[in-house]
């Protein structure tokens, strides 16, 4: 009976997609019948096969429940609420990550199992690619509310579930999660859904509004409607700025209400956008924000807002005193919306003394990061250091790292000297290329982080207080696999792994490029030609960041006139192709089936996610150092 249905199911599915399924039936939707043709031609699956979904491993489940844990704290009381809301009997509400994986469920402990045999477990990977057609894949491809009812499920083995499905988005525009609500019941109708479908997409939005405020609860925030009374609801628009008046965030519902694009706000005055001065909007604040008042926008509409933080006084004072803001240092240029989300977490815990660990290619700013880090928090006035440990010999780092009493070896200063963790104390140790440090004394360091003492070489132990941030442009999970890298030290350092992106990856490249060649000049006016700067922001920078100020500094250096035109430019800047997905020529020799399977893989992902290699990585579950060492591999790269 059962291999009827399916088979009965599957031929249905092969006439919508053929285009003769007329306009009745479950491909009448054009949403579905997308989705049934994904899963046929790009994904290959099987509407009859009967195999039960994929579940990841333990630790793949829980890695993804603390990348997500703010947002699953925030999402319980919801989805606990919701389950009541629709009476419990008959339902299981879901949260998923941004791959489709479940990460919590809320039902009836005597349905459980019920849900568990349709295949909705914890951990269990309901992406469309793996489960075709279904409320939580389908929601995220289509990045929209919706429901997936019975026979519109691709798999024939799904036909008796009933799905309503809403996506998350993050404060920058970014699927987050999906909030999805199913039915094992029989009788659920297509039309009493509507109702399920509204309070689910309530309940998302509810979710995304308070995981909003908690991102930006340091900032300045504006909460503004049409109507008075809106404010405060889940439709309201929400708009974060910093001290300085700059945009830092906007959620969807800002964004239609301003009729603006996310790009064309980021990073802008905030005073572009409505009819007042800084000064006076800021005087406007309120603690709790609870009451709201008219704010013209900049076209002449009129809205009505409220702002959250602490009142300034509209008064000029006698004698201004700059109070440095912590979170925003002055010496980095942080305009990326999700390297700015980066700085945030990484201030967070490394305040609590989790030691921070930053991946990037060679060039990428990690030590102007963990500067930043430094100076924007509590220790900004003690001391940074810095050791490079792929710079200085094996066999100087153990002295350079740990110091020597005087007269301990030959060649010793007889004076003695202070390690770089003892010149530390009290303040933050970088250890940069921290992936070649010899293994010997990979052992020594672990046994400082945990007893907290140095012992220089011939000396005695000395107390340190120190905070670690590690950086390297390794893999450095492929090190311990491969015995060049301790497990134990591994996990000690990565209390929070922070990847920052190549240059040719942030969105802030304008700013950052204005922010370098202001440095570079100093009181040196210096104007760089809109063709020139075209073509810089153009260039691929293999060399990151710390290339761009290379080749800004010389150019400021060779400027006679205070103009640097496109014949100023390198020879390599000024005739290299624009920055486009560029995909190597395959090498002459033969590669393996797997080897070719993998390369497909890759450039597949790549497409999908539009080269951005952070979602790239993350939906291949690999770090980016892996991606780009298999990018490598395989001959693929991005630019000229």
């Amino acid at each position: 009976m059962q291999g009827n249905h399916l088979s009965r199911h599957a031929r249905q599915v092969l006439t919508v997609t053929q285009g003769k399924g007329g306009l009745q039936g479950p491909g009448s939707d054009p949403s579905i019948a997308r989705s049934w043709l994904r899963c046929l031609e790009d994904y290959h699956l099987d509407p009859a096969l009967a195999m039960a979904p994929t579940v990841l491993e333990h630790e793949r489940v829980m890695e993804s429940r603390d990348r997500l844990h703010q947002v699953l704290r925030i999402a319980d009381s919801e989805m606990n609420s919701l389950h009541q809301q629709l009476s419990g009997a008959g339902h299981a509400v879901l949260l998923t990550d941004d791959r489709g994986v479940i990460l919590n469920c809320v039902t009836a402990p005597t349905e459980r199992r019920i849900f568990e045999r349709a295949g909705l477990w914890l951990g269990a990977d309901w992406s469309e690619a793996r489960e075709g057609t279904n409320g939580i894949g389908t929601c995220l491809v289509e990045r929209q509310a919706l429901t997936i009812h019975q026979e519109e499920h691709f798999r024939g083995r799904h036909t008796g579930l009933t799905c309503s499905a809403s996506p998350v988005f993050d404060p920058h525009g970014e699927l987050l999660a999906v909030l999805d609500v199913s039915s094992a019941r029989a009788d659920a109708s297509r039309q009493s859904q509507f109702h399920t479908m509204a309070l689910v997409n309530l309940s998302a939005k509810m979710i995304e509004s308070c995981y909003f405020l908690r991102c930006f609860e340091n900032h300045w925030l504006l909460r503004f409607h049409l109507q008075a009374e809106s404010v405060g609801l889940f439709s309201e628009g929400l708009l974060a700025f910093d001290g300085e008046g700059r945009i830092q965030a906007v959620n969807q519902s800002g964004l239609n209400l301003l009729g603006n694009v996310r790009g064309g706000l980021l990073g802008k005055p905030v005073e572009m956008f409505f009819d007042c001065h800084l000064d006076e909007l800021l005087g406007r604040a309120t603690a709790m924000a609870s009451t709201s008042w008219p704010l013209r926008t900049r076209d002449g509409r009129l809205l009505f807002a409220s702002l959250r933080g602490q009142a300034r006084a509209l008064v000029q004072p006698i004698a201004p005193v700059r109070v440095p803001a912590p979170s925003k240092p002055a010496d980095i240029c942080l305009l990326d919306p999700a390297l700015q989300n980066d700085f945030r977490r990484a201030l967070r815990v490394f305040e609590r003394d989790v030691p921070l660990l930053l991946n990037g290619e060679t060039g990428s700013g990690k030590e102007a990061f963990a500067k930043a880090v430094h100076q924007a928090s509590q220790r900004a006035g003690k001391a940074f250091v810095a050791l490079n440990c792929a710079s200085i010999p094996e066999s100087l780092i153990e002295s350079e790292l740990f110091g020597y009493r005087g007269g301990s070896f030959t060649g010793a200063r007889k004076e003695g000297m202070r390690g770089k963790l003892q010149q530390a104390d009290g303040g933050t140790l970088l250890l940069d290329e921290i992936g070649d440090m010899p293994l010997a004394l990979q052992t020594r360091l672990l046994r400082v982080l945990e007893e907290r003492q140095v012992v220089p070489i011939g000396g005695e132990p000395q107390a340190v207080d120190v905070r670690i941030i590690s950086a390297t442009h390794r893999d450095l999970l492929s090190r311990v696999e491969d015995g060049s890298f301790r497990e134990d030290l591994y996990y000690r350092l990565n209390g929070l792994e922070i990847s920052l992106p190549a240059l040719r990856e942030r969105s802030d490249k304008g700013q950052l490029l204005d922010f370098i060649l202001a440095e570079e000049a100093g009181r040196q006016a210096v104007q760089l030609e809109p063709a020139a700067r075209r073509l810089l922001l153009d260039f691929a920078w293999p060399g990151n960041v710390r290339q761009l100020r290379n080749v800004l500094r010389t150019l400021v250096a060779l400027c006679e006139d205070g103009h640097i035109g496109v014949l100023d430019l390198p020879p390599l800047v000024r005739n290299a192709a624009p920055l486009k997905a560029v995909v190597n020529a395959p090498v002459d020799n033969p590669r393996a089936p797997l080897d070719d399977a993998e390369r497909q893989a890759l450039l597949a992902a790549l497409e999908q996610k539009r080269w951005h290699m952070t979602q790239v990585a993350a939906q291949l579950g690999v770090s980016r150092n892996t991606l780009y060492r298999k990018l490598r591999k395989h001959g693929l790269s991005r630019g000229a």
